[in-house]
């Protein structure tokens, strides 16, 4: 087992889930809930099966797609979005 990239996807993972809808959806259930349990395993469950999906794409993209398209796709689309959250809204006013 490769233990730097299993601590590398850990804290990437972690940090990008801090905050994200899907903990305040949890915090939501967890907080209303009569069994807190339950809405943590469901919601373990979910990321696991989430991240599941994610892997076995990514792995089957890679073996389609040479490496350097799926980066130079991934730059662009991060580059458009940047664009796009600095770009003004017409209806800001």
């Amino acid at each position: 087992m490769d233990w730097n990239l299993l601590a590398l996807s850990f804290t990437a993972v972690f940090i990008s889930e801090l905050g994200d809808k899907s903990q305040l959806a949890a915090i939501a259930l967890g907080g209303s809930s009569a069994s807190p349990r339950a809405v943590f395993f469901g919601t373990a469950a979910a990321l696991l099966l989430a991240s599941l999906l994610g892997v076995i794409i990514g792995e089957g993209t890679a073996q389609v797609l040479p490496e350097r398209l799926v980066k130079a796709v991934a730059a662009v689309g991060f580059a458009l979005l940047a664009v796009r959250l600095l770009w003004p809204s017409e209806s800001a006013d």
